[in-house]
């Protein structure tokens, strides 16, 4: 096996190298693809590096890959469509703290795949859901719950308001991520993705229902803060 790419069948190149060059590990995407192509990229990542992380993983894919682990190995599923294998590996902890905040209830699918990904890369996260602008008075006992955190991801569906509204109340970076909830004209999330690009607070926005990649961004930007601080 090649120590920076193992090729499995002809359909994935794994990078066992990222983790080196970018940062962070690679996370295997299971949506998409066929279940036994699945199988064999995560027995092979497992084997190599120790610890693999899937996200999206459906019930049936689950299923399949865990009943074909490398010996020694164990799973663990999360919410919001993640599962972990580790032959007792654990991520190094950085010292960041991400805090993640729902709109409401049916956005916490995404925030969890956000605090799944937060966590692997080494981040401590706090959270509260459902503290949406509906019932503002909520948002105010979740701040205060948060305000160890460095960075916070606010998940928000229908208008997409609340990550402004943090934006508006706290000095730490924020990442709004639009949900694809809501119905209707401009429904699925993309009425709440035009608002967080159009907010006038200072905000970074992701792609709809992208948990990934603000859990990943938001873990990475609270390990150079904690490093700042002598973490």
């Amino acid at each position: 096996m090649d120590e920076k790419v193992s090729i499995v069948g002809d359909v994935a190149k794994l990078d066992f190298e990222r983790e080196t060059r970018c940062g962070m590990p690679e996370v295997v995407l299971a949506e998409g693809k066929e279940t036994e192509a699945l199988v064999e990229i995560v027995r092979n990542y497992a084997a190599a590096k120790g610890r693999c992380v899937v996200s999206r993983i459906s019930d049936e894919q689950a299923d399949a890959v865990c009943s074909n682990l490398p010996d020694g190995f164990t799973p663990e599923r999360r919410k919001g469509g993640i599962l972990i294998v580790s032959d007792g590996r654990k991520p190094t902890p950085s010292g960041g703290v991400v805090g993640i905040i729902t709109a409401g209830t049916s956005d916490i699918r995404v925030a969890e795949e956000a605090r799944a990904i937060a966590e692997e890369l080494g981040a401590e996260v706090l959270y509260a859901y459902d503290a949406g602008v509906a019932g503002i008075h909520r948002l105010f006992p979740a701040l205060d719950s948060l305000k160890r955190a460095d960075v916070y991801v606010v998940c928000a569906g229908r208008e997409g308001t609340l990550p402004s509204v943090v934006a508006g109340l706290v000095d730490k970076p924020v990442i709004g991520v639009p949900v694809s909830t809501g119905y209707g004209y401009m429904g699925k999330g993309e009425a709440a993705l035009a608002s967080m690009l159009q907010s006038c607070a200072v905000i970074t926005v992701v792609n709809i229902d992208a948990g990934f990649t603000a859990g990943a961004f938001a873990a990475r930007t609270a390990a150079l803060i904690a490093k700042g601080r002598g973490v």
